[in-house]
C-alpha cells in the first residue's frame, strides 16, 4: 500500500516540484492549499496574491493527476501570526513572521489536518535537508541546510522540534533552483518561469506601515541623533569570546533622550527597527543614518550615523530562559555548559562563529565578530556545520 504525503503547494514553482518528486518517489500525493489571508487592502497587488497563488497551484495538481484541496487557516493565523506581529511591534520588538508561520501553521495545524486525513508525512518546497540516525535505540532526527547555500530556508525552520521533523519530508533540499526550474519546465508546469514569492507568509508582499496601522495608529514622536563614541573600535574581534566578561555587552543600549540631539520627527516609534536604513526620511549627512534603538514607551527613535557606529554594532546577545530551543534535546545545554557553533540572527546572513553559554536566567551569545542590528524579538540559529542545531528569540 502506497504511503501518503500531503504537500504544501504555495502555487510556486518550488512546492510544485516538490508534489511532482513525491509522486515519482511513490507516494500518495495530496496537494494543499493554505488560504491564511482575506484582506487585500494593504497586498501589493500583483506580488503573487493568494487568489493567483492557489489558482496556481490547483493548476500544477490537476496537470500531474493528483487531488487537491484547500484549507482555510484564517482565522488560525490571525491568532497566531497578525495578531503576534501587531503585539511584538507596539511593544518595540521585530517579529519574523515566517518562523512562526513554519511554527506555528505548516507544521502545527497543517501538519495536523495531514496526519487526520490519513497521511504519513507532510511536504513542503523549503530549501533544507533532513536525516536521522539511531542513538541508543532512539532514532534523532537532524535539520540540515539546503544543498543550494544561495537558497537554504533551514533559518525559517529553526523552532521545529523532532516530532515535526519526523513527519516532514523536504524533496528539493538536495536541489540547485535552477535544476527545480528546469524540471518544472520539462514537465509543463505552469509555475516553472514564476518569480519567488516576496513578503509575509502566505500573504504576499504588503505595505509594512500599512498593515501594522490597522491596529497600531501613528503617533509623532522625536528622532534623536546619538553621536558616535570614537573610543570604540569597530573591527576588532575577540581572541577569546567564550569570555563571561563579555556578557554586559549583550544588553540592549537603553538610550536616554538627554544622550543626543533632536534632528526630526517620526510617525510611530512602533514603525521602525534596529538596524532600519529606509524610511527614515532625514538627509544632511554624510553617512547614512540607522535606527539604533527604538523606545515604544517614551515614543522615540534613536538614529547612528554610519554602519560602523556603536550603537549599531553588538558582540553579541541574550536569550530569556523560555525562548531557549534546541532542535535535538541530546544536545541541548546544562546551566553552567558553554559550546562554540556558528550563527545567524537573520536569513541569508553568513554564519559567524560564535559561543553559547548557558546560565539559570538564559543562554548568552557571543560572537567571535560584531554583529550588525541586532533586535529584540528576532531569532538567533545556530549551527553545527550544516546542522541547525537550535535557536532563541533575541531578548
Amino acid at each position: 500500500m502506497k504511503k501518503r504525503v500531503v504537500v504544501g503547494m504555495s502555487g510556486g514553482v518550488d512546492s510544485s516540484v516538490a508534489a511532482y518528486l513525491m509522486q515519482q518517489q511513490g507516494y500518495e500525493v495530496i496537494g494543499l492549499f493554505m488560504k491564511n489571508w482575506h484582506d487585500g487592502s494593504v497586498t501589493i497587488q500583483g506580488d503573487c496574491p493568494w487568489v493567483d497563488d492557489s489558482n496556481d497551484a490547483l493548476l500544477v495538481a490537476q496537470k500531474l493527476g493528483i487531488a487537491f484541496q484547500t484549507l482555510d487557516l484564517s482565522t488560525e493565523y490571525k491568532a497566531r501570526i497578525v495578531d503576534y506581529m501587531f503585539a511584538e511591534y507596539e511593544a518595540g520588538r521585530t517579529p519574523n513572521p515566517d518562523v512562526l508561520c513554519n511554527r506555528e501553521i505548516k507544521f502545527d495545524i497543517f501538519l495536523k489536518h495531514a496526519l487526520a486525513i490519513g497521511a504519513d508525512y507532510v511536504a513542503t518546497g523549503h530549501y533544507c535537508r533532513k536525516s536521522s540516525f539511531d542513538k541508543n535505540g532512539k532514532e534523532i532526527f537532524q535539520l540540515l541546510a539546503g544543498k543550494d547555500g544561495n537558497k537554504d530556508q533551514s533559518y525559517f525552520l529553526c523552532q521545529l522540534n523532532q516530532q515535526q521533523l519526523s513527519k516532514a519530508l523536504f524533496p528539493i533540499g538536495e536541489m540547485l533552483k535552477p535544476e527545480v526550474r528546469k524540471i518544472a519546465k520539462e514537465i509543463g508546469l505552469i509555475t516553472a518561469e514564476k518569480k519567488d514569492s516576496q513578503g509575509l507568509c502566505f500573504i504576499g508582499k504588503v505595505r509594512l506601515p500599512d498593515f501594522l496601522q490597522q491596529q497600531l495608529q501613528p503617533k509623532k514622536g522625536n528622532v534623536i541623533l546619538i553621536p558616535d563614541n570614537e573610543s570604540i573600535h569597530h573591527t576588532f574581534q575577540f581572541d577569546n569570546f567564550c569570555d563571561e566578561q563579555l556578557f554586559s555587552l549583550t544588553k540592549k543600549n537603553n538610550f536616554k533622550s538627554t544622550d543626543g540631539k533632536i534632528i526630526g520627527e517620526h510617525n510611530g516609534a512602533h514603525f521602525y527597527t534596529i538596524g532600519q536604513r529606509k524610511g527614515i526620511k532625514i538627509g544632511g549627512f554624510k553617512n547614512p543614518l540607522f535606527v539604533i534603538e527604538t523606545d515604544t514607551k517614551e515614543n522615540i527613535i534613536y538614529l547612528g550615523e554610519g554602519e560602523t557606529h556603536f550603537g549599531l554594532n553588538r558582540p553579541g546577545l541574550f536569550i530569556a530562559e523560555n525562548d531557549i530551543h534546541f532542535i535535538r534535546d541530546d544536545l541541548r545545554l546544562g546551566i553552567g555548559e558553554q559550546q562554540t557553533y556558528k550563527a545567524r540572527i537573520r536569513y541569508r546572513q553568513a554564519l559567524d562563529e560564535c559561543c553559547l553559554y548557558r546560565r539559570k536566567e538564559g543562554l548568552y551569545v557571543i560572537f567571535k565578530h560584531l554583529q550588525k542590528g541586532i533586535a529584540p524579538g528576532q531569532f538567533c540559529a545556530w549551527y553545527n556545520e550544516d546542522e541547525l542545531v537550535g535557536s532563541g528569540i533575541i531578548a
